[in-house]
């Protein structure tokens, strides 16, 4: 089997999940090069990494570059991207910086892989959000189409890093441990002075922004799963909304998917889609329904509460949930990379 130089470039909570998808999916990898800010080992489920300064000559000789940057931020891709393909490797990107570019694919492979064929060197990865409704919806679109899509999602804190988790944990251990005789009050007073990463109190607390205000008082986020749904259904007419919510779990993003088919369909009809949709695993309402507790670690998307909305035709609800580190990041981008391959 021809085998292949990789490089993943970051080692946050997504370029970690990246190493791992490789090592499980038994990428033929030649070569791997992890690179960082700084130079250090680190270690993951007991094999250890040795990561390197990013620089323009770690890209010499590599076929293809995973950047694992943090969701949303410029950061190494777009200084690296064009000296990475300039010598020859094929990037494939997690961030915001590329995906609505005409030039660069946005892909999800289990609805339009074959858009991998018209890179030009660099692919995005959708945002986690979208990736996992677009793998429950797919074979919808496919078969019925689909005319208009309302998404709520809600979204684990590892979405925004590992620093978010970390506050998380410290902020429902300084409230567990606190009461009144031991300074419950005091204790809610000393988090707010300590929530960096949301600016607000996440333990048993709802926060419903992601991402800064845009057009429309819609946030960031909730017009990227607009504008990539139907970039990645090639539909430009698809009615799409969202509000996203940023919860108290530490792994694994839920959405309610509220969806109106374009042809006609039945509960039937739409039950077999998903029950031959890839990387779905559907749960009928007589089975434990898909919680983020149950299905963090795992790679398929899960859905289940699949209902009609008994007043209007055509119209569905479902609930749909994914490890938002795997299938929403690091194994979607190495499934584009066996597309890749293929290709080779």
């Amino acid at each position: 089997m021809k085998k292949f130089n990789v490089a993943v470039v970051g080692v946050g909570a997504v370029g970690v999940e990246m190493l791992r998808c490789l090592k499980q999916r038994k990428f033929p990898v030649d070569t791997l090069r992890v690179l960082a800010r700084s130079e250090r080992d680190i270690m993951i489920d007991g094999d250890i990494y040795h990561v390197m300064p990013v620089s323009d000559d770690a890209f010499d000789g590599i076929d293809i570059a995973l950047f694992a940057g943090t969701e949303g931020e410029k950061g190494a891709v777009v200084t690296y991207a064009s000296v990475a393909v300039a010598k020859g490797a094929v990037v494939i990107d997690n961030g915001a910086d590329f995906r609505l570019r005409d030039d660069v694919p946005l892909v999800v492979p289990e609805a339009n892989r074959d858009e991998v064929r018209r890179h030009r060197g660099i692919i995005a990865n959708p945002n986690c959000t979208t990736i996992q409704m677009i793998v429950a919806l797919n074979q919808i679109h496919k078969r019925f189409g689909l005319e208009q899509i309302v998404l709520s999602s809600y979204q684990a804190v590892s979405g925004a890093g590992k620093q978010a988790c970390v506050e998380l944990f410290d902020e429902v251990k300084a409230l567990a441990e606190a009461n009144e005789d031991k300074g419950y009050d005091d204790a809610v007073k000393k988090l707010k002075r300590d929530f960096e990463v949301f600016g607000e109190q996440i333990a048993f607390n709802l926060i419903p922004k992601i991402g800064g205000y845009a057009d429309e008082g819609y946030t960031s986020e909730e017009w990227k799963v607009v504008h990539e749904t139907r970039k990645i259904y090639a539909d430009q007419a698809i009615k799409a909304t969202a509000t996203c919510v940023r919860v108290p779990v530490f792994g694994a993003h839920s959405e309610t998917v509220y969806f109106t088919t374009g042809k006609d369909s039945t509960l039937e009809d739409v039950k077999k889609a998903l029950v031959e949709s890839e990387g779905v695993v559907f749960h009928d309402d007589s089975e434990l329904l898909p919680m983020p507790l149950h299905v963090e670690t795992q790679d398929p998307v899960h859905v289940g509460r699949l209902r009609r909305d008994p007043f209007n035709k055509n119209c569905y609800w479902l609930w749909v949930v994914a490890d938002n580190l795997r299938k929403g990041a690091a194994l979607n981008a190495v499934q584009i990379a066996e597309e890749v391959i293929k290709l080779k």
